[in-house]
């Protein structure tokens, strides 16, 4: 950050009155700030990191009102980030203005294989800390695992799967299996059975693993009762609504079996309650039928929901939800996206892979076509259908698939969990004033609230690069990771155009 970016952030946070997801406001004019391990820990555990400002009053409508020393400041902020892990490197400008100093401290993100950054004294799971709005909020248990596991590459589809013995398997499928292994790998033809058993993640040192139960067991749910899929039709566009007769559901069921049976018998639950229009295929003239949901996308959200979900012993009790409303299906599955995987490369890159194992034998057994098609399959069956983009929103604790039947939700699809004073205040006006400092497309995605990055990008964005009222700061790498986002000023400072 050079001085000129500083000034113009303070402008910004007094202009909107406010904290926001990246910046974070203390005084220091009386005194150095306390308990700065917190917001240090909660920026470095964000992919945009973020940045403490020092110098304006928040209790006080964020007056000017400077710092007590600049110099001993940033060392002070210095001896915070030593004592974190790992130790954090923040990055100082200072900037003098009418006699008063400010300083910020930018904290950069760390690589998702080092998190969560902690506190030390404090420890990992008492230490760490996320950014929620304008909040530090402590990490659960799940989220500070969710880092670990993947530090450390655990492999929960391969963990023993307990009281389980060879005899409660299909040894049909079984063989089958490992018949059509041994065609794709023709080295394990050189191996004892057992060792391809293990090769093949069927067993983990000689006992059954969780992946080999949920693909070939005779009843999974006797051993995991809550690895199921729970779908239900609700008559309403909200959870909670009753139809004429105060039923909250037009149908519900808990859809069990093997993964394979699972994905079959929740296309069938989808199939039974979902509208099937008519109309005339123009190339034959004849009648046909047409569903609200192109059944390709279903298939592959219902598929990347039971092979992508998150199988730690944190979030066996947590089934796969399928909730068919009037407007829409949500699929969420336990576990939000895996690795380094953000909402935006979904589909466009090679993703890290939670469960190999199973996601492997989907492919042998000919479920899957291949790992990495899920994601531009949903995108181009709706495409197709000229139906609204896919939503896809991402948490730490859920993943979630959103598909709209309908044109006519087009515009409303930004609108989930919004109330309608915010949807009216996303207009254009307040973007481009968003994008006076540059902007990631992280940060335009947080302020719009929308879970589509490419929704973000095509509803509000493109319109504005097209018209010169925003530029790119690289533009000759679009898709480029640095890219960021500005608003166009003339030299008196007014937007052109």
């Amino acid at each position: 950050m050079i001085e000129d970016e500083l000034h113009e952030l303070i402008e910004k946070v007094r202009r909107r009155g406010c904290e926001w997801q990246t910046t974070e406001v203390k005084a220091a004019h009386r005194g150095y700030p306390e308990r700065l391990y917190d917001t240090i820990s909660a920026f470095s555990n964000q992919n945009d990191g973020g940045v403490m400002l020092f110098g304006l009053d928040e209790r006080n409508q964020f007056e000017k009102v400077g710092v007590y020393d600049a110099q001993t400041l940033q060392k002070k902020v210095m001896e915070y980030c030593e004592q974190m892990t790992p130790v954090v490197r923040p990055v100082f400008t200072v900037w003098d203005e009418e006699g008063k100093v400010f300083v910020s401290a930018e904290i950069p993100p760390l690589d998702v294989a080092e998190r969560p950054c902690f506190r030390t004294a404090q420890g990992r799971l008492k230490g760490s800390y996320k950014r929620v709005g304008d909040a530090d909020k402590p990490m659960t248990e799940y989220e500070v695992y969710s880092y670990e596991a993947f530090r450390k590459r655990y492999r929960d589809d391969i963990r023993p799967a307990k009281g389980v013995t060879p005899d409660m398997l299909n040894q049909d499928l079984l063989e089958i299996y490992q018949a059509r292994m041994r065609s794709e790998r023709p080295n394990l033809a050189r191996v004892t059975e057992q060792q391809q058993y293990e090769l093949n993640g069927v067993t983990q040192g000689g006992k059954i693993t969780l992946a080999a139960l949920l693909l070939f067991g005779l009843f999974p749910q006797s051993f995991y009762p809550r690895l199921y899929i729970s779908a239900t039709r609700i008559p309403g566009m909200e959870m909670g609504v009753t139809d004429l007769f105060g039923n909250r559901f037009s149908d519900s069921k808990r859809i069990e079996g093997t993964i394979p049976e699972m994905l079959q018998k929740a296309l069938d639950f989808v199939r039974n309650n979902m509208h099937v229009s008519t109309g005339i295929d123009p190339l034959t003239g004849k009648r046909i039928d047409i569903p609200q949901y192109p059944m390709d996308a279903v298939r592959e959200a219902v598929l990347n929901a039971l092979v992508h979900r998150d199988y730690s012993i944190h979030t066996e009790s947590k089934p796969i939800q399928l909730n068919m409303y009037e407007d829409r299906m949500e699929i969420i599955n336990p576990g939000g996206l895996y690795g380094r995987l953000t909402i935006d490369q979904l589909g466009y890159i090679q993703p890290d892979t939670r469960n190999p194992i199973i996601v492997t034998a989907m492919e042998i057994m000919d479920e899957t076509e291949n790992r990495y098609s899920g994601i531009p399959t949903i995108r181009n069956a709706m495409a197709q259908r000229k139906l609204p983009e896919p939503l896809f929103v991402d948490t730490t604790g859920e993943f979630k698939v959103i598909l709209y039947h309908s044109l006519k939700t087009i515009e409303t699809v930004s609108t989930i969990g919004k109330t309608p004073a915010s949807i009216h205040a996303m207009d254009e006006k307040q973007l481009l004033e968003f994008c006076h400092i540059p902007r990631t497309r992280s940060e335009i995605i947080s302020y719009l609230n929308i879970g589509s990055g490419q929704y973000a990008l095509r509803r509000y964005l493109d319109p504005l690069l097209k018209q010169g009222l925003i530029r790119m700061t690289i533009p000759e790498k679009p898709r480029s990771h640095s890219q960021k986002y500005v608003t166009v000023e003339d030299p008196f400072g007014c937007r052109k155009g």
